[in-house]
C-alpha cells in the first residue's frame, strides 16, 4: 500500500486508539494527533508516533501539553480553532473520532480544506447532515463511515452501480437493557448501563445504546450518508452484533455485512480504501452463533421515535435533540437524574427551545447554546 497519511481527531477516545491500532499494523503515518482532556495519553501517543502537529482541546491543559512536549519537534496547538486548524491540515484523511458536537466544526475545517473524510463522529451528520452532504459534493471528497453500521451499508451498496436500495436495514444489539419494560427502565442504574453486551466503547455512546438514541442518531445519518428517505430505513434488534447492517434492493435481494464485533474492522476500511488488508481482528465462525431479529420496543425505547421526529421536522431539530441528548446522558453519568429521565429530558427540549426551518453553521452554534442554557437551568 501506498504510504499514507492522516490527521487523527480525538486519538485518545475508543475509536481513536484503534485507529492508532491499524496505523501501527500498516504503517499509516500521523501527521497530528489531537485529544480532548486526556493530556498523559496524548503525549504517550505522540512521543510513539511522532506526528508533526499535536492539539489538545482543553485550552486549560496547553500549559501542561508544553510541558510535557515542548522543545522535541512538535508543533503545538489548543483549543477550539486549534482543533479546526489540525483538521485542516494537508493530509489523505482526516480522522474525526470526537464524541459529540463538538465534532462538526472541525468535520467542516477538514472538508473545506479538501481533505478525505473517516467519520465517527455521528453529530456532525446529525446537526448538519444538508450542510455537510453539500459541501462533500462541492469539494468533490470523499467520506466514509467508520460507524460499523453505516461502514456495513457501505459496504453493502459496493458495486450496486445505478441500482437505488429500496430500504436500508439497520442492525441494533437492543444494549444491556434489551428486553427491559419501561417499568423495569425505572431502577436501573448507571453501572449496568455502562455494561454493553458485546461492544467496548466510551461512556457517552454506551448510554446512547442502552436508551437507543444511538440507533436514532444513526437514522438520521443513515439518511444523509446513502440519500435515502426516512421511511426507507427500518431498524432492527439483532443481539449478537454479527450482521452490522444489510440492503435490500428492488428485486428483493438483500445484501449485508458480517463480521465479529470488532470495530478495527471499519476503521480500517475507512483508512486503507479501495483495498482491503488483513486484520487483527478475530475471523467470524458461522458455526458459534446463531442469528435472531426482532423489532425495536418503541415504547420502552422512546429515544428512536425522538430521532424520528426531529428529522422529520428538519431544520435545527435534530440539533436540538442531539444537544439535549449529550447533556441529558452528561446528567445521567454525574448522578443528577435517572436513567428514565433521559428521554424526557430531551423531550423537554425539543418542544421549548427556537425552532427554525433554515439550517447554517451560525445557526447550528446558536442552537446548541439556547439548548444547553435551557437544560441546565
Amino acid at each position: 500500500m501506498k504510504e499514507k497519511e492522516i490527521v487523527l481527531l480525538g486519538s485518545t477516545g475508543s475509536i481513536g486508539t484503534q485507529a492508532l491500532e491499524v496505523a501501527r499494523l500498516h504503517n499509516i503515518k500521523i501527521k497530528a494527533l489531537s485529544a480532548g482532556k486526556n493530556l498523559e495519553l496524548l503525549v504517550k501517543q505522540a512521543l510513539e508516533f511522532s506526528p508533526e502537529y499535536v492539539c489538545i482541546a482543553d485550552e486549560s491543559r496547553y500549559h501542561d501539553l508544553k510541558e510535557a512536549l515542548g522543545g522535541k519537534g512538535f508543533k503545538l496547538l489548543c483549543g477550539k480553532e486549534g482543533l479546526c486548524e489540525t483538521a485542516a491540515l494537508p493530509c489523505d484523511t482526516t480522522v474525526n473520532a470526537i464524541v459529540g458536537m463538538a465534532g462538526f466544526a472541525p468535520t467542516m475545517s477538514a472538508i473545506n480544506a479538501g481533505n478525505g473524510i473517516a467519520l465517527a463522529n455521528k453529530e456532525t451528520l446529525v446537526v448538519g447532515g444538508e450542510i455537510i452532504t453539500r459541501l462533500v459534493k462541492e469539494k468533490g471528497i470523499r467520506l466514509l463511515p467508520i460507524d460499523s453500521e453505516h461502514s456495513a451499508i457501505f459496504q453493502s451498496l459496493m458495486g450496486s452501480g445505478e441500482n437505488k436500495p429500496r430500504k436500508i436495514i439497520l442492525t441494533a444489539s437492543g444494549g444491556p437493557f434489551r428486553g427491559y419494560t419501561s417499568e423495569r427502565l425505572r431502577t436501573v442504574t448507571k453501572e449496568q448501563a455502562l455494561k454493553h453486551p458485546n461492544w467496548d466503547m466510551g461512556a457517552k455512546i454506551t448510554i446512547d445504546s442502552a436508551t437507543m438514541m444511538n440507533k436514532g442518531l444513526e437514522l438520521i445519518e443513515a439518511v444523509w450518508l446513502f440519500d435515502v428517505l426516512p421511511e426507507q430505513v427500518e431498524i432492527v434488534v439483532h443481539p449478537q452484533s454479527i450482521l452490522h447492517s444489510a440492503v435490500e434492493f428492488e428485486d428483493g435481494s438483500v445484501i449485508g455485512q458480517l463480521g465479529v464485533p470488532d470495530m478495527r474492522i471499519p476503521i480500517q476500511l475507512a483508512l486503507t480504501y479501495p483495498t482491503r488488508f488483513p486484520s487483527c481482528a478475530k475471523t467470524l465462525s458461522l458455526f458459534d452463533t446463531a442469528l435472531t431479529f426482532e423489532k425495536p420496543d418503541e415504547k420502552a425505547f422512546p429515544c428512536i421515535g425522538l430521532a424520528r421526529a426531529a428529522l422529520q421536522k428538519g431544520g435545527n431539530m435534530p440539533c436540538i435533540m442531539n444537544r439535549a441528548n449529550e447533556l441529558a446522558v452528561e446528567m445521567f453519568l454525574k448522578d443528577k437524574i435517572k436513567f428514565y429521565e433521559i428521554p424526557e429530558k430531551i423531550s423537554f427540549a425539543m418542544e421549548r427551545v427556537s425552532y427554525t426551518k433554515d439550517i447554517s453553521p451560525e445557526i447550528i452554534y446558536n442552537t446548541e447554546t439556547e439548548t444547553e442554557s435551557l437544560m441546565r437551568q
